[in-house]
């Protein structure tokens, strides 16, 4: 892997949290992701399921995790299952972790190759009462293949259908959303990447290039300082494609006069970050467009502040909206009539602005976190008020990545990164 390592306390913690919310005598199991086929001999870069890497650091694929607290054998408390390395392996592939670097990365002292999986899994089965299964219960989940967790389900539920089943996901929604010193550096180190990767990318825009030329000066940036590149499929997106909210085509050359909105969060050791920033083309902002700007950088000013312990996610969203219900009527995109007769279900600034404001963000971008629970100290969000305009022909999303704080207002890892509409013009015009 490109990013350096990860001390192994971190994961060693992951565990020990989990462990203590599972049933007496239970167990639970925790299946690395598949590689997956493109055609004929050719697969997508591996990318490893967060739940095993956030209990275990192992970021390799054909890894099992098992934890079983109440094990009779003290040494089957913790196990690991990896593939077995060898000279063949190593030539073709690169070597596999071994069983102590498999201990240096997780802290784990057993380790058992893949092909004792099954005998060791029954002896331990037969000494447990519940089995955590691992599913992925988020709120935006959509998945149509098939995992190698869902095939694990199917087998040890036919295998073992005396025992009881226990979901393993509502734990590590809670589990994950609150960040650990470590998680918090690391994300920290993505957010820095990308603000390399930004102010990189402020010194090339000119009218006439193209959005895939500003996609790769990000991903260059980014590769050269040990991130895998994007932490998603990155929007570059000038002039009216700004107002498509999920544009990745990023084929339009940009030109004068053009907004270029710009959401683009670079990765590190699979913890993300998530910026916007809209520039000017040309290098300076017309006076509507800083206009509009500086609206949309207020809101997002003040949405932030309310990011505190005790908020609920659905209440904070009704008071932003609020917020830029007010900025849209000085803007003159919206009129008292609009405000006074609107939908509850669909206010009237949805027209210019669609989606929502924030997200937890941690191991996936759209990461793990119960939205009816109260906000706490560490989860981390992201704060992206927009306001898209088709009829003027251009769209502006703002975003920061910022920690809820025990007081106060919350800290943002992305605070060095420019934002202010005269900061942007003047790196962009020195």
């Amino acid at each position: 892997m490109k990013y350096d390592k990860i001390d192994s306390k971190l994961f060693v913690k992951n565990r020990k949290n989990f462990m203590e919310k599972m049933k007496p005598n239970s167990l639970a199991v925790f299946n690395s992701n598949d590689i997956y086929p493109i055609g004929a001999d050719s697969t997508m870069p591996f990318q490893q399921n967060r739940d095993i890497f956030y209990l275990s650091g192992v970021d390799q694929d054909k890894s099992i995790l098992v934890l079983f607290p109440d094990a009779p054998d003290p040494k089957h408390r913790e196990i690991l299952f990896l593939t077995e390395t060898n000279d063949h392996i190593a030539v073709w592939e690169g070597a596999k972790l071994t069983k102590d670097d498999a201990f240096e990365t997780s802290g784990i002292k057993t380790v058992y190759w893949l092909k004792d999986f099954d005998r060791v899994f029954f002896e331990v089965m037969t000494q447990c009462d519940t089995v955590y299964l691992n599913t992925n219960e988020h709120y935006r989940a959509a998945h149509e293949t098939e995992t190698r967790d869902d095939r694990f389900i199917k087998w040890c539920k036919e295998k073992y259908p005396a025992h009881q089943v226990a979901k393993a996901n509502p734990i590590l929604q809670r589990l994950r959303s609150v960040k650990d010193p470590i998680e918090l550096d690391l994300m920290q180190k993505a957010c820095d990447i990308t603000e390399k990767a930004f102010r990189r990318t402020l010194g090339f825009v000119k009218p006439g290039v193209w959005e895939y030329e500003i996609e790769a000066e990000y991903y260059h940036e980014m590769i050269r300082n040990r991130s895998k590149g994007f932490a998603y499929t990155p929007i570059i997106a000038s002039g009216k494609n700004a107002c498509v909210l999920h544009y990745i085509e990023n084929n339009a050359q940009c030109k004068e006069g053009e907004l270029i909105l710009l959401d683009t969060g670079a990765e590190y050791a699979n913890y993300s970050s998530d910026l916007s920033r809209t520039i000017p083309v040309s290098g300076k902002f017309t006076k509507r467009q800083k206009e509009v700007y500086n609206a949309v950088n207020k809101v997002k000013n003040e949405a932030t502040k309310l990011l505190v312990p005790g908020t609920l996610w659905k209440e904070y969203h009704v008071e932003v909206g609020k917020m830029m219900t007010s900025e849209l009527l000085g803007l003159g995109l919206l009129d008292k009539a609009d405000v006074q007769n609107e939908d509850p279900d669909w206010p009237a600034y949805k027209k210019y602005f669609m989606h929502g404001t924030s997200h937890h963000i941690g191991l996936d971008t759209h990461d793990y976190g119960i939205l009816t629970e109260p906000m706490e100290a560490n989860q981390v969000f992201t704060v992206e008020p927009g306001i898209y305009i088709p009829d003027e022909g251009f769209g502006i999303r703002l975003e920061d990545d910022v920690v809820i704080q025990e007081k106060g207002e919350p800290f943002n890892l992305m605070r060095n990164i420019p934002i202010e509409a005269d900061e942007i013009e003047e790196i962009m015009n020195s």
